[in-house]
């Protein structure tokens, strides 16, 4: 399914147009403010949204100045021939999209009706809690001009709780049962707003799950097996997937948006249609005649809207090797394109239009309580549309297929997932450009090194395997051979970590933690404050099994090709598998 797609880029478009409008009953609910305003890019949902906003063409500030401005100096040059001319239409091009712009403003901003209709959005939005059950999310690191990324994390659900979603999805078994998160996809800004990065985790990766609260004040427990992660939904809602991939990545999330079969269709007919490509006719059925997702496209560029969009998001049967990796490679193409056809501003001229759009995407989304009103999510937007598309980069989670009663299921591939996801952590572009990242130094410098106590704890345990004897103790002596001579084992703590992480209690130790990360080429990305520990902590991980240097080396900056990275430019054809055709 095609959830956050949909979503987002809905989202993002007439939330701005609204927004715009809105602006002024709600003006004090900025979401972003001063410095932190100057990106933005979306890459799947976000593109969308990023496309919604730069849908027009250009925010309506900018056009307003070039549009009338550009019209009196096109007439000026009009004396001058062809090239006055197209100069000329040019202006009265962008004095249109200020003018539809200027309308809609005063449909919706003006007066009393003004008012009303902006909180007649405000309750279309369905809002709910992001949490992480008893584990506490870590903070941002600013850069040095105060900046810091964002990260939102996109839902697609299969509920099938309405006649809609319903009729939508089929599966009547499954009519009435707890949701599953079937798309999950992470967009993340980066914090100098330059670039932006999507990466999409397939619906069967296994994992462990942890604590989660849903919003009925049911608890669930934290996992002691692997459980895939679609499981997350119906496991606490939204919040609760935030807090898996949390747990699996490390990547703080900031915001969630979720989407269902429904919304996908109402916010792809809005749109106006998104223009995909297949290298064959394609039927997607299952094996038996029935089935799949029901797309039928002849082979070419066919532009979907409404149903026939759900089912290019939803197909799995019939592109390349069945898997959900090709439906993610689908899905990127999908928002690559809605990002390109909404730069165009061939969609967002008309204010009637905004206003479906608005309509569309308030009524589509389920978002944190942080993003509850139209003017919030317009501000998100707008951080988001500074990105332009040759930025922005979608990638898959690495992975490998599981084995025995997990056949078919797949992992985290070792070093590749955990790459990926420092890059994100780190705020490094996944399209390999050069990063304006500045390095942050810590507000309390660092103590000699001879005087800064650190226990160290051997968490190398994972679910197959046990605690790799001995690793407390050996980095302990990479430690003391760097002169930190108070270093000592914890011997009584073995519980696993995922990732070796380093934690400190309070600002005035953080130089301490973050000098005892480039002893040994820890990621400062997985140094942390914790209110778990008294002192500095670390925590030598399931990544860090074998001895000698840390695995994971800082200087690395490359996308790993298992990610299968597209960028944002790109025009793509998916690949239809023969058994497939018509």
């Amino acid at each position: 399914m095609g959830g956050p797609v949909g979503r987002s880029s809905t989202h993002g478009e007439g939330t701005r147009s609204r927004v715009r409008n809105a602006d002024r009953p709600g003006g004090d609910e900025g979401l972003y403010e001063n410095g932190d305003r100057d990106g933005d890019g979306d890459g799947g949902g976000r593109t969308h949204r990023e496309s919604g906003d730069g849908g027009a063409g250009e925010p309506a500030a900018n056009a307003a100045s070039d549009g009338p401005g550009r019209r009196a100096g096109s007439r000026g040059r009009n004396s001058r021939g062809r090239s006055s001319r197209r100069a000329q239409k040019n202006g009265k091009r962008r004095a249109l999209r200020w003018v539809s712009s200027a309308v809609a403003l005063l449909i919706l901003g003006a007066g009393g009706a003004g008012y009303l209709y902006y909180e007649h959005l405000n309750g279309n939005i369905k809002k709910g809690d992001l949490t992480l059950g008893d584990r506490q999310m870590a903070d941002h690191k600013a850069n040095a001009a105060g900046q810091t990324p964002l990260n939102i994390l996109l839902i697609g659900s299969d509920a099938r709780d309405s006649a809609e979603n319903q009729k939508l999805g089929g599966a009547k078994e499954t009519f009435g049962s707890p949701p599953l998160a079937d798309v999950q996809m992470l967009l993340h800004l980066s914090a100098d707003r330059s670039n932006l990065s999507v990466v999409s985790m397939p619906r069967d990766t296994m994992l462990k799950m942890p604590k989660c609260t849903a919003p009925d004040g049911e608890v669930f427990q934290a996992s002691t097996v692997d459980v895939q992660t679609n499981q997350s939904l119906r496991r606490g809602g939204p919040g609760c997937t935030v807090a898996a991939w949390y747990e699996l990545t490390g990547i703080r999330i900031d915001h969630f948006m979720m989407i269902d079969f429904a919304g996908v269709v109402s916010m792809a007919d809005a749109i106006g249609g998104v223009p995909v490509c297949v290298d064959a006719n394609i039927h997607s059925r299952g094996a038996n005649g029935r089935g799949g997702s029901g797309l039928r496209l002849e082979k070419g560029t066919t532009s979907v809207k409404g149903e026939q969009a759900l089912q290019w998001l939803r197909t799995r049967y019939g592109f390349e090797d069945g898997s959900d990796l090709a439906r993610a490679k689908a899905q990127h193409q999908y928002m690559n394109s809605m990002v390109r056809q909404l730069r165009k501003g061939t969609k967002l001229t008309d204010p009637a239009k905004l206003m479906n759009l608005a309509e569309a995407a308030t009524t589509a989304l389920t978002v944190d309580k942080r993003l509850d009103t139209v003017k919030k999510l317009y501000d998100l937007a707008e951080e988001l549309k500074k990105v332009p598309t040759k930025r922005i980069t979608m990638s898959t989670m690495p992975n490998v297929y599981g084995t025995g009663v997990n056949a078919g299921r797949v992992y985290p591939k070792a070093g590749d997932a955990e790459q990926l996801f420092r890059m994100v952590r780190e705020d490094m572009p996944l399209d390999g450009k050069a990063s304006k990242r500045k390095k942050v130094e810590p507000k309390d410098p660092s103590a000699p090194v001879g005087e800064i106590a650190v226990a160290v704890r051997n968490g190398t345990a994972t679910d197959a395997l046990g605690p790799v004897s001995g690793r407390a103790g050996d980095v302990e002596k990479l430690l003391k051979e760097s002169g930190f001579a108070k270093a000592t084992v914890d011997p009584d703590n073995v519980a696993g970590s995922t990732r070796t992480s380093i934690l400190y209690p309070s600002a005035d130790l953080e130089g301490d933690a973050q000098a005892v990360a480039k002893a040994l080429g820890v990621p400062v990305s997985q140094v942390k404050r914790s209110t778990d520990v008294s002192g500095i902590s670390l925590a030598v991980g399931a990544d860090w099994r074998e001895s000698g240097a840390y695995p994971v080396s800082k200087g690395t900056e490359k996308t790993p090709d298992s990610a299968g990275a597209q960028n944002g430019e790109e025009e793509g054809c998916m690949k239809v598998d023969p058994k497939y055709t018509w």
